[in-house]
């Protein structure tokens, strides 16, 4: 019997096994009662439930199938004296034992085949023990080959529609080399308009501001689309609030020398929006003339738009806008805005607060008509800053170890607006929705879900969901305050008209019932 004892013991120190071959003999070898045989399944029931189903106790179940290096040590019996001995070395816990109970036992799938089995050599080990076993450690997962209850962030991965939204994501990741190439063909352009408005005395302080999505890092599908803010000082000014809207203003000058060469623009002491849009849109189609290495046109006025909008080579297009710089203390429509206190922090509001803020030539609607003297406010500076600190943790998506899904969420709303906007075209109900409504009402459930763990990209599936079951909120309510202007609703009845709201809200509802179809199929 002694030969076959020590070819057994080998048998099984080549198979791997992780649980100590004392305590496993002691297992499945030593004789025990119905009583105690019945009891150790319920109380190993909770462990069993986490690797899959509980198995019934006893070292010679016919439901277990052969396995000679697994049954060659039940089998190799010896005298009691070495029963005993075994006892008592199961009893004094072992190094390995120890180890596993402190980091959690490492799967031995990677070393033996029998999957199933090792699973409940181990099982029956641990309810040998003298003491219950301290809970998993972190590297103590189950089995691939055995049936697995699946955590609750898996659940959410998993949702309907996850992994096409990473797909999708893969579809709008811009290449290097097209970003490259883009950008390379429209600084070549602005930096030929900017040294053309320096040489001119109304606009000779201008400068580029660089805001818009292809800075904010959120450009999708392709590099086609840029925003370009000319910046121009103008100070000693004081600002008239047009029809309490808290968006709109008139801009006087508190003094107006006769040196002042914004003066041509006045229009009853007031600095007439339309009249400096007309001359700077009038100077910018002069230069483009003048550029003879590139393809540029200018597109058409667009009613109501403060943006100069050319065309590059057919295929680019760039929105220029003149923006007036004011390094004064923000409106007083702002105070209860950017509402960052609880996500960024009261002390980066402060900080944000202190930076100038900026006027766009864009007319207030009066009627069935525009005010066109009406200048108003922009924060895309501030928005810039934002997506780029957005985590609550000053370093979220600054390494490997701490990221989010904030931007991967804004990416994927600026799309499905966009694609329901082409798809729907011919109809112009959603003319007047942009990527900047998607924007703001992304701003506010930042606010209201202001922790990195609730952006954990292992949950983009339910975050999406949450951000298109907000904007169809906004749609429903008609309410989507303005960021940093509380008191000016974007969906104001005035601004869009309620059946194109509706018609909006309809197919996204639509979309997310059926899985984006507009997102196309991958």
């Amino acid at each position: 019997m002694q030969p076959r004892q020590g070819k057994a013991t080998r048998r099984a120190s080549e198979a791997g096994a992780t649980v100590p071959e004392a305590s496993a003999r002691s297992a499945r070898g030593a004789r025990t009662d119905r009583n105690e045989s019945l009891a150790a399944p319920e109380a190993a029931l909770p462990e069993a439930g986490k690797f899959g189903p509980a198995r019934k106790s006893g070292s010679r179940q016919k439901k277990s199938p052969p396995d000679t290096q697994e049954r060659s040590p039940v089998r190799a019996t010896g005298a009691r004296a070495k029963k005993a001995l075994q006892r008592a070395q199961d009893a004094r816990p072992s190094d390995s034992t120890s180890a596993a109970g402190a980091e959690g036992l490492e799967p031995p799938a990677a070393r033996e085949p029998a999957l199933s089995r090792a699973g409940s050599r181990r099982q029956r080990g641990a309810r040998c023990s003298p003491k219950p076993r301290p809970p998993p450690g972190p590297r103590d997962v189950p089995n691939p080959g055995l049936p697995v209850s699946v955590p609750i962030l898996v659940q959410r991965d998993a949702a309907p529609g996850a992994r096409k939204l990473r797909a999708v994501l893969e579809k709008l990741r811009l290449s290097h080399q097209d970003i490259s190439k883009a950008a390379k063909v429209v600084n070549g352009v602005v930096g030929h308009l900017l040294h053309r408005l320096k040489c001119e005395s109304e606009f000779e302080g201008v400068e580029q501001l660089h805001t818009g999505s292809y800075y904010e890092h959120v450009k999708i599908s392709a590099p086609n689309e840029f925003d370009v803010m000319f910046k121009l000082q103008v100070p000693r000014i004081q600002l008239e609030e047009y029809s309490d809207t808290g968006a709109y203003y008139f801009v006087k000058f508190k003094r107006n020398p006769k040196g002042n060469p914004l003066s041509q623009f006045l229009e009853d002491e007031i600095l007439s929006a339309s009249k400096m849009l007309s001359q700077f849109r009038k100077i910018i189609k002069e230069e483009i003339n003048n550029i003879k290495d590139t393809d540029v046109i200018m597109k058409r006025k667009r009613r109501g738009s403060p943006a100069v909008t050319l065309l590059i080579n057919k295929e680019i297009s760039v929105d220029i806008t003149l923006a007036l710089e004011l390094k004064t203390s923000w409106p007083a429509s702002t105070q209860e805005g950017l509402a960052i206190k609880n996500w960024l922090s009261a002390k980066v509001r402060q900080q944000l607060r202190l930076k100038p803020f900026y006027l766009v030539p864009k007319h207030a609607k009066e009627g069935n008509g525009f005010q066109e003297e009406t200048w108003r406010l922009s924060f895309s500076h501030i928005e810039k800053e934002i997506l780029s600190n957005h985590g609550k943790s000053k370093t979220c998506c600054e390494n490997k170890e701490m990221k989010c899904c904030r931007k991967d969420c804004l990416k994927l709303m600026k799309y499905l607006l966009e694609q329901l906007k082409e798809k729907f075209k011919d109809k112009k109900h959603l003319d007047k929705f942009s990527s900047y409504h998607v924007k703001t009402a992304f701003f506010h459930l930042c606010t209201e879900n202001p922790q990195d763990s609730q952006w954990d990209p292992k949950d983009l599936g339910l975050c999406f969901d949450n951000c298109v079951t907000h904007f169809l909120q906004c749609l429903r309510t008609e309410k989507l305050a303005n960021y940093f202007i509380p008191g000016f609703n974007l969906f104001s009845s005035n601004l869009i008209d309620k059946s194109s709201k509706e018609f909006l809200s309809k197919q996204i509802e639509y979309e997310r019932n059926n899985e984006f179809p507009v997102f196309g199929e991958f």
